[in-house]
């Protein structure tokens, strides 16, 4: 009536926020190291470097879709802190981390691949030692019986392919991301069995995460055809070179409820599920959906397609569905509706619902209300891939940290998905909470924003000694994933 035998449990990662070593073992740079820092650096910068030689910023939002100058190239500057750069130093801790992981009894370990640090330019060269590197950790992790969960594309892109290809907008990115894909899939194939294509596609725009300059709807959703197309690719390249292996979509789910029962704000609130509706129907059902394509014509986007592009599609449908579920919004037609942030959105705000430090709403139950929404409409196993709660964690005198709101948030999250599975029959596969290790914020670039069960010692202005210590979650997740589950 749970958990099936087998559920992967674990923790969840991302190279451009965990992994630093940014210009170590023939790594090239990637768009989001040219990112500044965030706390005591608001607003986060993009840095340049123009044609003529002219060093110029320009602020970027939440949201990373801010401002670009078509033309510019990205460049680092020296005395700047950049947090990717060794972000909480994974590159030389993931012997110490992975231990970490084993002795909470993970399962699984998500993470992703370095683009840069395979293919420096995110073109036709391959880095050896990069490869080696990940062989290593993929290595460690089997020694623990821990299973990888590698996400191939998580949110940031070769700053070589921004600069000079304007990113995905250029079609012949396709190519350069398959000859890495199918680096990855052939090199690893006997070492990871679970892959996600793209992370949080729905919410892909603009230059740190696509390396498109200008950020137009034409612009965008061409570019966004072309990562379609390169995925589904990929899902067939992958199962062709393993046909073992379970390669899923990721992507960022937020319920949106109507605020009141009046027609127009139910109307309201099916426009704005849309807007991840969309990517799953594509991944999933293999096609563009109707209302998308209205949505086009309506708004006089051409979508250039090569004659084959919607026959790829359609075979490349994945095998499982990968979301992150944070917080639900409310959807309203009222122009003053108070507003709160969110996951690389801004919507209206519940007045039901506590909030976060960071103002996003907690709604545990809107996580059973997501896994329904999910399974009714597609079918597919699901797999919770993202899920936690950012805090700014206080050491006590004695060292430990008692971050007893993390527990409770994620206690009524997991006892949401048993309800799910109880209950409602979904088929779930796994769970790995977000930033299991301190990790750095995306959208803000903070170390302040905590999620892990372990605790790292670096800090917004650049200091710290990436020291590690546990949590008081980090024992109540182990006794979690003991009983799979049951105690809570």
């Amino acid at each position: 009536m749970s958990f099936k035998d087998g559920f992967l449990w674990g923790g969840a990662t991302a190279a451009s926020q965990h992994e630093g070593g940014y210009n170590l073992g023939g790594r090239g740079l990637s768009t989001f190291d040219a990112v500044t820092g965030g706390g005591f650096q608001k607003p986060r910068k993009v840095t340049y470097k123009t044609t003529e030689g002219k060093i110029e910023e320009t602020s970027i939002d939440s949201t990373m879709t801010g401002p670009v100058p078509v033309g510019t190239i990205g460049y680092i500057r020296e005395n700047i802190y950049y947090p990717s750069h060794q972000a909480t130093d994974f590159y030389h801790h993931h012997k110490e981390d992975i231990a970490l992981m084993a002795e909470m009894g993970f399962k699984c370990f998500r993470m992703s691949i370095s683009w840069s640090r395979i293919c420096p330019k995110g073109m036709y060269e391959i880095n050896e030692e990069g490869l080696q590197f990940y062989d290593d950790i993929f290595d460690e992790l089997l020694k623990y019986h821990i299973e990888p969960v590698v996400t191939i594309n998580h949110f940031d892109m070769p700053l070589y392919l921004a600069d000079h290809f304007d990113g995905w907008s250029d079609r012949k990115v396709i190519d350069y991301f398959l000859f890495y894909a199918r680096t990855v899939f052939e090199r690893y194939k006997d070492k990871v069995k679970y892959w996600m294509t793209f992370n949080e596609i729905n919410v892909l725009s603009g230059w740190c995460q696509i390396g498109v300059h200008d950020n137009c709807p034409q612009n965008l959703f061409q570019a966004h055809h072309h990562i379609f197309v390169a995925s589904a690719k990929a899902v067939l390249l992958g199962h062709k070179i393993n046909p073992q292996n379970q390669i899923g979509m990721m992507v960022s789910y937020t319920p949106s409820y109507p605020m009141t029962c009046r027609p127009e704000d139910v109307m309201e609130a099916i426009q704005f599920n849309r807007q991840k509706h969309f990517y799953m129907d594509v991944q999933v059902k293999g096609y563009y959906p109707e209302y998308q394509l209205k949505e086009f014509e309506r708004n006089n986007i051409h979508i250039q397609m090569e004659k084959d592009d919607l026959e790829i599609i359609q075979k490349g449908t994945v095998d499982f569905i990968g979301f992150s579920y944070y917080m639900s919004t409310v959807s309203s037609t009222d122009p003053n509706a108070e507003k709160t942030e969110g996951n690389q959105f801004i919507a209206c705000k519940n007045p039901y619902l506590s909030t976060s430090d960071w103002d996003w709403t907690v709604d545990p139950l809107g996580l059973r209300i997501a896994l329904n929404e999910i399974y009714d409409r597609y079918h597919k196993p699901m797999f919770i891939v993202e899920n936690g709660l950012g805090a700014p964690d206080t050491i006590n005198e004695d060292g430990s940290i008692d971050d007893d709101y993390r527990i409770e948030y994620l206690k009524n999250h997991i006892q949401a998905m048993k309800d799910a599975v109880e209950y409602d029959g979904v088929d779930l596969i796994g769970y790995t909470p977000w930033g299991c290790i301190d990790i750095v914020s995306a959208g803000t670039g903070e170390m302040k924003k905590r999620y892990g069960f372990v605790y790292v010692e670096r800090y917004d202005d650049g200091t710290g000694d990436f020291s590690r210590r546990k949590k008081k979650s980090f024992g109540w997740y182990k006794n979690v994933i003991e009983s799979n589950g049951m105690n809570l």
